[in-house]
């Protein structure tokens, strides 16, 4: 049987970065496209009480009208709605991109494109997202100026990858950040997502002198930058960064160890099964 692929995003049902990722996948299985209605840009995993509407639409890629839902909805609940009413089996892959803006370091959670894919992968489904470096002018935008070509290369790539070999335990989700002058033969790293801030919010004043977030720009400390990291890769060597993501939010700690620390602070022994 023929893998079916769902592909969905966070900028919406009517991005060319969305167009870009069923491009790349638009032969390697049955392709189910659902998306959000408009733009969910940093909507992370968030779900409201009431989903709105479904609708059936056409989006044109490369001369061909595929066939889409659009749902007006942030990007989680849609995956949700799609995996749940729209597909006839459970997807064997989940694509999630291709997003205007990359998304690394310790705000991932923040993004639509993440919410989505941990939605995905909620759902034991093997889940590729992938963003695309770009000028911040485009973050918000389905801007014709950003060639997506690259990034689907990548795209492509790695879910024939994942229709081929499983993930190893433990990992739910590939995160892929392809850099703005990556070509077809820019190296891979695999990264750790960094611990840093690399989206920082801006505050200045209101109109009543109060402080306020006015907006938000980049800001790496390069001296502390983890050189395994995601933010090193793509803006110290540039090459694409593949991160392994996992849907256990559980520290890498030894348990035992941790009950010991309580104990030696004063809990008692009994305290702890």
């Amino acid at each position: 049987m023929s893998p079916l692929i769902l592909v969905t995003n966070d900028d919406g049902i009517a991005s060319p970065g969305l167009r870009a990722a069923i491009w790349a996948v638009r032969d390697l299985g049955q392709i189910l496209v659902v998306a959000p209605k408009g733009q969910q840009s940093g909507a992370s995993r968030n779900f409201l009480p009431n989903l709105g509407t479904t609708c059936q639409e056409n989006i044109e890629v490369d001369g061909v009208q595929v066939p889409a839902f659009s749902v007006e909805a942030a990007p989680a609940p849609t995956v949700r709605r799609a995996i749940l009413t729209l597909a006839p089996r459970a997807p064997d892959l989940v694509v999630v991109g291709i997003n205007y803006g990359e998304n690394v370091g310790v705000g991932v959670t923040i993004s639509g494109t993440i919410g989505a894919a941990i939605e995905a992968a909620s759902f034991g489904i093997p889940t590729l997202a992938v963003s695309l470096e770009t000028k911040k002018e485009h973050h918000f935008s389905h801007s014709e100026e950003v060639d997506f070509t690259v990034a689907a290369h990548f795209t492509r790539r790695f879910a024939r990858c994942l229709l081929s070999v499983p993930l190893p335990p433990g990992v739910d989700i590939l995160k892929v950040e392809v850099p703005m002058d990556a070509t077809p033969q820019t190296p891979c790293r695999l990264t750790r997502v960094s611990r840093q801030r690399y989206f920082q919010s801006i505050v200045g004043p209101d109109e009543k002198g109060d402080r306020r977030l006015v907006g938000y720009d980049i800001q790496i400390d390069f001296d502390a930058l983890e050189p395994d990291s995601d933010i090193y890769a793509l803006s110290v060597e540039r090459v694409v960064s593949v991160s392994p993501l996992t849907i256990d939010l559980t520290a890498k700690v030894d348990l035992e160890r941790l009950a010991e620390m309580f104990v030696r602070s004063g809990e008692g022994e009994e305290s702890w099964a």
